[in-house]
């Protein structure tokens, strides 16, 4: 499945971008969130910005950031929980 796009401009995280992001997730795992110059000044708000996108989003995400671009993943948790009990055993 490919990687959807997502651009953060000047409105910044509102609670429509992150409704929309939620239901991105629902179609796929992976998403990218390009965010716009006029919408951070620097990397220091590139992080308070990453930072309330995953605390939005839960647990069963990760991030990685390059430049000013946030690339998300969501875990599913199924798997991930069968590999932990068959360890276990």
């Amino acid at each position: 499945m490919p990687i959807q796009t997502v651009q953060l401009g000047k409105n910044g995280i509102t609670e429509n971008f992150l409704g929309d992001l939620k239901k991105r997730f629902e179609k796929t795992s992976d998403i990218k969130v390009v965010v716009l110059r006029n919408a951070c000044r620097d990397k220091k708000q590139l992080q308070e910005m990453k930072s309330a996108i995953m605390d939005f989003l839960g647990k069963n995400f990760t991030e990685r950031t390059v430049g000013y671009t946030i690339s998300i993943k969501k875990w599913r948790m199924g798997g991930l929980m069968k590999k932990i009990e068959a360890k276990g055993k």
